[in-house]
């Protein structure tokens, strides 16, 4: 090749190269003028969500009491030690765990069951939908009202009316317990069960209607009864959904304040996690330990929230291959 021939093409490749360079600067010009009109929402986001959490995280490592403002200094890992040690946190651990599996296994169940049920045509099936759905829209701390004074009140509640009208039809006085004092921690499952499924029974519906039907009447077809269809077909299918429910339900359940707080006051033994680090920061005015607590509560929930967005990657990469 000649010198003149390797300058044309050292030439033809310097200006390939700018005319990619600039066609790259062009594309990324275009994609922040499409990104500009969400970047004051990105920021608000931003704001309001973490900049909270790294305030929290800061004051965790600080030994902060609003009783001793002098003692106020840099601690390191103390507070975390000290969630790690305490045993009334500890316990509302095991506390947090227990509700939040007892509540989202009880919902699935029951859930399943009725969007099972939910799955058949029948007359007024929108209007069933609607109703079941009711639970899950009211307020949370209204809920929680609704089972203290209407269903749980040993004077005038629902459930001991009805026990005091089943027993006179046989003539004997019947029992009217105390529901939150004798079993408080049954107490607070039951309403959070209550609202709560409805949730469940959505996402179930939902892998219900997605199920394939040609696959469901080749089993009807060979022969397969209502439960082996259902053993070997409608439930390997459901087992995204189940996951995906279990999991969105855990990181609300983990959090709950609400029902707790109403119900019985974290008394009794129902304390959870929420509820301490609640108790922590307003009537022991430990601000470093409840951040350390309220710092792992997120840690927990962040961890749960990944496996739920695999859970949601996964049904999509399955939706894209059908």
């Amino acid at each position: 090749m000649s010198a003149v021939d390797l300058r044309a093409t050292t030439a033809t490749g310097t200006a390939t190269a700018r005319g990619s360079s600039d066609g790259r600067r062009q594309w990324r010009r275009q994609q922040w003028i499409r990104r500009a009109p969400l970047l004051p929402a990105l920021i608000f986001t931003i704001v309001v969500t973490q900049l909270p959490f790294v305030a929290t995280l800061v004051i965790s490592f600080l030994n902060w009491n609003s009783l001793y403002p002098d003692e106020r200094r840099f601690t390191g890992l103390d507070n975390y030690a000290a969630v790690a040690s305490d045993r009334v946190l500890r316990n509302s651990v095991v506390t947090t765990v227990l509700l939040t599996v007892l509540v989202v296994i009880i919902s699935l169940l029951i859930g399943l069951g009725l969007a099972l049920l939910l799955d058949r045509s029948f007359p007024g099936r929108g209007i069933v939908r609607t109703l079941m759905i009711a639970p899950f829209l009211v307020v949370p701390v209204a809920a929680a009202l609704l089972w203290k004074h209407a269903l749980y009140n040993p004077e005038y509640g629902l459930f001991n009316g009805m026990i005091a009208v089943v027993a006179n039809w046989f003539g004997v006085t019947a029992p009217q317990p105390d529901w939150i004092s004798n079993f408080p921690l049954p107490a607070v499952v039951a309403s959070l069960v209550w609202q709560w499924t409805p949730f469940m029974m959505l996402i179930l519906l939902a892998g219900l209607q997605s199920c394939p039907l040609d696959a469901l009447e080749a089993a009807r077809v060979d022969g397969a009864g209502a439960w082996q269809v259902f053993r070997y077909v409608t439930l390997p299918h459901l087992r995204r959904y189940l996951e995906l429910g279990a999991l969105l339900g855990s990181i609300y359940i983990v959090q709950n304040f609400d029902a707790v707080f109403t119900i019985t006051s974290g008394g009794l033994g129902t304390a959870n996690l929420p509820y301490t680090i609640y108790t922590t920061f307003y009537q022991a005015h430990d601000y470093g330990r409840a951040s350390a607590a309220g710092v792992i509560v997120v840690i927990g929930s962040m961890i749960i929230a990944t496996f739920a967005l695999r859970v949601v990657l996964s049904m999509f990469r399955e939706e894209t291959k059908r």
